[in-house]
């Protein structure tokens, strides 16, 4: 069984989940693989204390361990899962598929779950009365400006998911879906993407990142 490090946390309004740890989540499920949780306190990812940077020497989540394999960093997680277990496979075997794929993830992972959703997502884990409402908002005028528009585009030929198939990619964005379903963000300017983030809500795999998900019914797969 595969062991996810992670960090979560219940809150009256919902369970909320490290983005990061939420895309390792996302592909255990669609490839429907075993596996369990290792909860992380949130406040060791700020006092990264000697036991978690031997095993993330970053001091970050997720890291996994497989059949006593240590892998830690969320890209090289994947990428090590669609190789361990290809099957249902989320990576092409076209080689300008293929990098398509890894270069929407790396613009995913820089310029949203690093990039502009932190502003909204880390408030979201104090009382509302000690968030900073104005550094918020900010954070969902960048993403308006870039991360939205960009992945309307792409979207906007007919495809149902970011590179055609569902891959990798959307695991990430999987995560963004779980993130504006907390903050409530209107997308009215944004249809496809709308539309794109109700479908990955629809699958089944996403029910251990929804943030309606309980605790003890998202602790394993």
């Amino acid at each position: 069984m595969i062991r996810l490090a992670t960090t979560e946390r219940e809150y009256p309004w919902g369970v909320l989940r490290s983005t990061h740890a939420s895309k390792i989540k996302f592909v255990l499920a669609e490839k429907h693989l075993a596996w369990e949780v290792e909860r992380v306190r949130p406040g060791d990812l700020w006092k990264k204390p000697p036991e978690m940077l031997a095993r993330h020497p970053l001091g970050k989540v997720p890291w996994i361990e497989d059949d006593g394999f240590l892998v830690w960093d969320s890209t090289a997680i994947l990428e090590y899962l669609e190789e361990r277990y290809p099957d249902p496979p989320l990576l092409p075997s076209e080689p300008r598929a293929r990098a398509d794929v890894r270069m929407t993830e790396t613009f995913v992972d820089e310029a949203l779950l690093a990039g502009d959703l932190p502003a909204i997502w880390m408030p979201c884990w104090v009382p509302e009365e000690k968030r900073d409402q104005a550094a918020i908002e900010q954070g969902r005028s960048r993403l308006r400006q870039c991360g939205l528009p960009w992945l309307e585009a792409r979207l906007g030929d007919g495809r149902s998911w970011i590179c055609g198939e569902l891959s990798l990619a959307d695991a990430g964005l999987a995560a963004t879906a779980m993130v504006l379903q907390v903050d409530g963000l209107a997308l009215d300017d944004f249809p496809q993407v709308a539309a794109y983030f109700d479908r990955l809500r629809a699958r089944p795999a996403y029910r251990v990142l929804d943030p309606r998900t309980s605790l003890e019914d998202s602790a394993c797969g």
